[in-house]
């Protein structure tokens, strides 16, 4: 027999979906999610802008020995309202990276660059095909940071003879993605061992593990110089990262990094303006990828 974990949903009417997901979160939900309660989809959201829906669902998820009626009083409590609109229903267990694979389709970045997991047979098999399911570390192609870096690497005509480093490669994709493109060698490397054990198994899987070399940060050659350097970590990192970078990349190399909100660029250029001059901006939902050349 199946568990089933009970779930309380309200409907954002006259709160704000914040204001909901905090009510959820203190009366001891395990997970709230913000869906779309009224089929209004957010499409090219202007920069800046927060992508939410007119008509906000938010749905907590609770332990199964939960008492939902004095859940549903504590949320009352709170909001300081008996009028909220909420639903009560029960989620049955499921095998869930079965329902992500389930979920998980080839992907096209650019004109010529596909992802598809493992079990499905690309649409273009003589297209440049990367195998991968989804797993621990992150990087499937389905964040938009990552479908920028994705595509940019698909807009270089020629990686032939280009070496390249992936900073912080997570599941490997950006590095398995530059081998298949042609860079003559690339160097992955991450602080979890997760993401280097990841990797390395993505890029077995796909032939490519004799071009790309696994370490953390710390264990790169010292006299290391790349053409490009790929990052798709957080602004605040990044913006760490700045010295490092410029040791990292030759004189007219490249650096392109994302994982950078639009609000967050100009203090990420100002970071690295030392060592790098950016040429480029490309923006996806409300994510940026930059570009720019070592000085």
């Amino acid at each position: 027999m199946k568990c089933t974990w009970p779930q309380l949903t309200l409907e954002a009417v006259r709160y704000h979906p914040e204001k909901l997901e905090d009510a959820l979160v203190r009366s001891g939900a395990l997970a709230v999610t913000l869906s779309d309660a009224g089929n209004c989809p957010v499409l090219e959201p202007e920069p800046g802008q927060v992508l939410l829906w007119p008509h906000t669902r938010v749905t907590g998820l609770f332990d199964l020995q939960t008492d939902m009626d004095s859940v549903e009083k504590d949320v009352i409590r709170f909001l300081d309202s008996s009028s909220i609109h909420s639903h009560l229903t029960e989620l049955e267990e499921r095998n869930w990276v079965q329902a992500w694979m389930d979920y998980f389709h080839p992907m096209l970045f650019g004109k010529r660059l596909w992802v598809c997991p493992k079990s499905q047979v690309s649409p273009e098999p003589t297209a440049v095909n990367i195998r991968l399911d989804p797993g621990l570390a992150f990087g499937t192609g389905t964040h938009p940071t990552t479908a920028l870096c994705l595509s940019w690497l698909d807009s270089i005509i020629e990686l032939t003879n280009l070496t390249l480093l992936d900073y912080g490669c997570g599941s490997g994709i950006l590095a398995i993605a530059a081998a298949k493109l042609g860079a003559s060698h690339i160097w992955a490397v991450d602080i979890d061992p997760q993401s280097l054990l990841a990797s390395s198994e993505n890029a077995t899987e796909n032939n490519v593990g004799d071009r790309i070399t696994l370490s953390s940060p710390g264990s790169l050659p010292i006299a290391l110089s790349v053409d490009i350097l790929l990052a798709n970590i957080l602004a605040r990192v990044l913006v760490k990262l700045g010295s490092e970078f410029g040791n990292l990349v030759k004189s007219g190399g490249r650096l392109v990094i994302s994982g950078i909100l639009s609000h967050e660029v100009e203090s990420v250029q100002i970071a690295l303006s030392h060592y790098f001059q950016f040429k480029s901006i490309t923006l996806l939902e409300d994510w940026v990828l930059l570009e720019g050349m070592r000085r």
